[in-house]
């Protein structure tokens, strides 16, 4: 198991906005859960940034980087290689996240950290392709949810 260093962990984990005004609620409290998510699926952390944008601007990078000509909640970019510790960034678009909550008659608050946790998870080697990815990685989100709630 890593190392894991709660004070050293959080410098490692950034937020920021694009495109957007944006203030991430309880970031250093949220910055503990998602290092918590990175000890407990025994992988270290090099450095974890969430850019927080517009549909406008994740929309550009999944036609660029990823030539998806689609809106989409989040994108990861991995940096690391799936034995060296995580780095990497994920871009969140908060308009999404606010329709998706909606549609789902969540939260917001609750949908953004699952599209966090997603992401985390995602660097941490876990994948949504096949219908037995997505049932762990549901999972995983429902566990690591509960655990933020307590």
């Amino acid at each position: 198991m890593p190392e894991f260093s709660t004070n050293h962990s959080l410098d490692k984990i950034s937020f920021h906005a694009e495109s957007i005004d944006f203030d991430l609620q309880q970031a250093e409290a949220i910055a503990f859960w998602l290092a918590t998510v990175v000890n407990t699926e025994n992988k270290a952390l090099q450095s974890l940034s969430f850019i927080f944008c517009n549909d406008e601007y994740l929309h550009q990078l999944n036609v660029e980087y990823l030539q998806h000509d689609t809106l989409t909640d989040v994108i990861t970019f991995p940096y690391s290689r799936p034995e060296e510790p995580i780095h990497g960034d994920i871009f969140i678009s908060i308009d999404r996240v606010k329709e998706n909550a909606a549609t789902f008659e969540k939260p917001f608050l609750n949908e953004l950290h699952r599209v966090m946790v997603h992401g985390t998870l995602h660097l941490a080697g876990f994948g949504d392709k096949t219908p037995e990815e997505i049932q762990v990685m549901r999972s995983k989100e429902d566990h690591y949810l509960t655990i933020l709630k307590n």
